[in-house]
Parts: structure tokens; C-alpha cells; sequence
């Protein structure tokens, strides 16, 4: 909002010039989120707790300390994160940029089912919240939308333009005006980049999926979102390595969406994908400011509101961005998690017996006797070493 209030004088005023630097924008946009969680924090937590009572019911088969330290903590405390979020992001982004609202489309949408699933939990004070079948369909849906609007702007990008993919084209022109200033792209990338997958640490090489390609980009965004869902176990265990991987991709949205830096680097130029940085740097923000209250002790867990709603969002980055392989790399700790759960069911349903002690991965060093704390702060390295290693995909090519 700031950045078209300020774009027509920005030739005659200093200051409103520096608002038309991404760089400056995505480092307010972090400022503004996390006073906004640090502001609202206190009060959203008392509220939730007088609201909920009994707080997030707690798994009567999970680690007995659960059952002592965590029941009555509330949940939902991802609406902190979706609000801090949504100022940050709507206050510094440029609003025309349709990347921007694809992502926050998701993100909101993905925190919607979150929320109904939480909901259900804590009025029923039982695990079983939303259906799987009904959550998968509603997270398929909005990943399928937001998938086919991205294949459209990426078609733009080729000389073929949005024709080149029946779908894509309807999305692309229903954009209209929206999407002028990036379809003026045409060209700058190969026919069929709208169904193709790039590898990372290769320069050149894209695979054509075709119409896989669709269900390839929906499941990245429900697999990621489910991934953090399932990470969401343990204080600080989840937030921390989604800000390292909102880090990462703030860095890889910046220089895939900026022709010098991405020509330098040998990456797919995806132009218009640089101002997803103002939004991930919103993110990182917000999570500042969530951690602050979720750090062990926890005094609030965010629920599937959060997690739900901050996997989709990374999720939808990287298929704007073209990064879907390096997402599983950055957020290879979420995918362990949630390997960890269906190597798990997979193996029981075959033998009835379990590989760990008890999954998602986390929960079996639990009960191994490994504090908590030790667990997260393990974990996070883990996902600070993974985070370097997708960093280093931009280089080696």
C-alpha cells in the first residue's frame, strides 16, 4: 500500500524513493509484523484462553510429559502469525503484483481450514477435528487454484505466451490488466516453462511435465503444508525452521525475480517474483514475534491455523518461484517429519509392529529420554544446514 502511495513522487522526495527498493520494504515489512505480534500477543493469548478453557487437547498416547506441561496451553496462535503477517505483507508489497495476492490466497485459505480444524478440536476437546478427506479436498482445491494462476503468469513469460496452455490462458487473461506488466515478458523464457520443473544445481534443465504438471504443483503446496503441520509438535519446533526456510526463499524470490541478478546466477528469470520477498520477510516477522510467547514454556502453540497456513505458503512460493525441488532441500527437515509418519502407518498396517517408538520423528527421541529443548535446538541446525545447502543450489550450476 505504501509503495503505490508513494510511487508518484518518489522522483521528487528522497525518502519515498527508498520505498521503491524491495530490500528496504521486505526489512520494514519484518519490522511492522513482529510490533504488530509483539502489540497484539498478551492480550490475543488471554483471550484465547478464557475462550478455549481447556486448551488444545493433549494425545493420551504422546509423551507423559505432555500430559503434565502442556495441557490447558491454548491454540490458534497462529491467527498472531496470519495478522502480523497480513499488515506487514499488505502495508509494504505492491499490491498490483498478482504473485502477491496468490500467496496470501493460500496462506489465508490454508489458516481458514486450519482454523475450522482447531475449532472442532477444542469444543470437542478431542483430536478428531476436521475429516482428512474433506481438509484434503478443501487444501487440493486452493493449491489447484492458486497452481493454475501461477502456470498463467508463467506462461506469459514465453514467446508462445498464455496460449501455449489451455487453463493457464483463461487464468491469465481473466488477470487482465493485473498481469500486463509481466506477460510484457514474453520471451524471456522457454516454451512450456509453465509446466516444467527446473533441477537445481543444473542451469539449463527443465522437465516437462505437461498437465502433470498441475497436480505436481498442487501437491508441493498441500505437502508442504502438511509437512509443518506434522512438524508442529514441540515448542519453537516448527517456526523456527519455517523462518530459516522463509529466509532462504526471500533470498531465491529476490534474485529469480530480478533479470541482472538471476542472468549472474544462471537461474530462471521469473519476473514479478521478487516482491514475494516483501511477504516472506513479513513472515520472518511474525514469527519473531510468535516465538517470543512459543518458546518452551510455551504459552500458546499455534495450532493448524499456523502450521497449516505457513507450510501452504512456502509451498506456493516455491512453485512461483520455480524452486520446488530446493524446497524439499530447505524444508528437508519437515519432509523427514513427514516420511517419518508414513513409513510409520505403512509398516504397522503391514506387520503391526512400529519402526519408532512413536511419530512423527520428534515424538520417538522423546521417548528415547532426550529433553525438549534439546530436540528443537538439535532440529534447527539440522534445518540451518539445510537452509545453506539450498542456498548453495543458486551458485553451483
Amino acid at each position: 500500500m505504501i509503495y503505490l502511495l508513494t510511487a508518484p513522487f518518489a522522483d521528487q522526495f528522497t525518502l519515498f524513493n527508498l520505498f521503491q527498493y524491495q530490500t528496504f520494504r521486505t526489512g520494514m515489512a519484518l519490522a511492522t509484523a513482529l510490533l504488530v505480534v509483539f502489540m497484539i500477543g498478551r492480550p490475543m493469548i488471554n483471550w484465547l484462553r478464557r475462550k478455549q478453557g481447556k486448551g488444545q487437547p493433549i494425545r493420551a498416547d504422546g509423551p507423559e510429559s505432555h500430559l503434565l506441561t502442556k495441557k490447558g496451553t491454548p491454540t490458534m496462535g497462529g491467527f498472531m502469525i496470519l495478522i502480523g503477517l497480513g499488515a506487514g505483507g499488505l502495508l509494504w508489497a505492491d499490491l498490483r503484483n498478482p504473485y502477491v495476492w496468490v500467496v496470501l490466497f493460500v496462506t489465508m485459505g490454508f489458516g481458514l481450514i486450519g482454523f475450522v480444524d482447531d475449532f472442532k478440536k477444542v469444543t470437542k476437546q478431542k483430536h478428531d477435528g476436521l475429516s482428512g478427506r474433506l481438509r484434503l479436498f478443501f487444501e487440493f482445491s486452493i493449491a489447484g487454484v492458486a497452481t493454475i494462476v501461477i502456470m498463467g503468469l508463467h506462461a506469459g513469460q514465453t514467446t508462445a505466451g498464455a496460449a501455449a496452455w489451455g487453463p493457464a490462458q483463461v487464468f491469465a487473461d481473466g488477470l487482465g490488466a493485473i498481469t500486463q506488466s509481466f506477460t510484457s515478458a514474453r520471451g524471456t523464457a522457454p516454451d512450456g516453462f509453465e509446466t516444467s520443473v527446473a533441477l537445481p544445481f543444473f542451469k539449463d534443465v527443465l522437465i516437462n511435465l505437461g498437465p502433470l504438471a498441475l497436480v505436481f504443483g498442487m501437491f508441493v503446496i498441500v505437502g508442504a503444508g502438511n509437512a509443518v503441520n506434522l512438524t508442529d509438535g514441540l515448542d519453537g519446533l516448527a517456526i523456527g525452521p519455517v523462518m530459516l526456510a522463509a529466509l532462504t526463499f526471500g533470498a531465491i524470490t529476490y534474485l529469480a525475480g530480478n533479470k541482472l541478478f538471476s542472468d549472474y546466477l544462471q537461474l530462471h528469470f521469473t519476473p514479478g517474483t521478487g516482491e514475494i520477498a516483501v511477504l516472506l520477510g513479513a513472515l520472518i516477522g511474525a514469527g519473531l514475534g510468535f516465538l517470543w510467547y512459543n518458546a518452551p514454556p510455551a504459552m500458546v502453540f499455534m495450532g493448524d491455523t499456523g502450521s497449516l497456513a505457513l507450510g501452504g505458503m512456502l509451498g506456493a512460493v516455491a512453485v512461483a518461484s520455480k524452486h520446488e525441488i530446493v524446497l524439499a532441500i530447505v524444508g528437508g527437515l519437515f519432509v523427514m517429519e513427514a516420511v517419518s509418519v508414513m513409513i510409520q502407518v505403512g509398516y504397522y498396517r503391514l506387520t503391526k509392529k512400529r519402526i519408532f517408538l512413536m511419530a512423527p520423528i520428534h515424538h520417538h527421541f522423546e521417548k528415547l529420554g532426550w529433553k525438549e529443548p534439546t530436540i528443537v535446538i538439535r532440529f534447527w541446525i539440522i534445518s540451518v544446514v539445510l537452509a545453506l545447502i539450498g542456498l548453495a543450489t543458486l551458485k553451483l550450476r
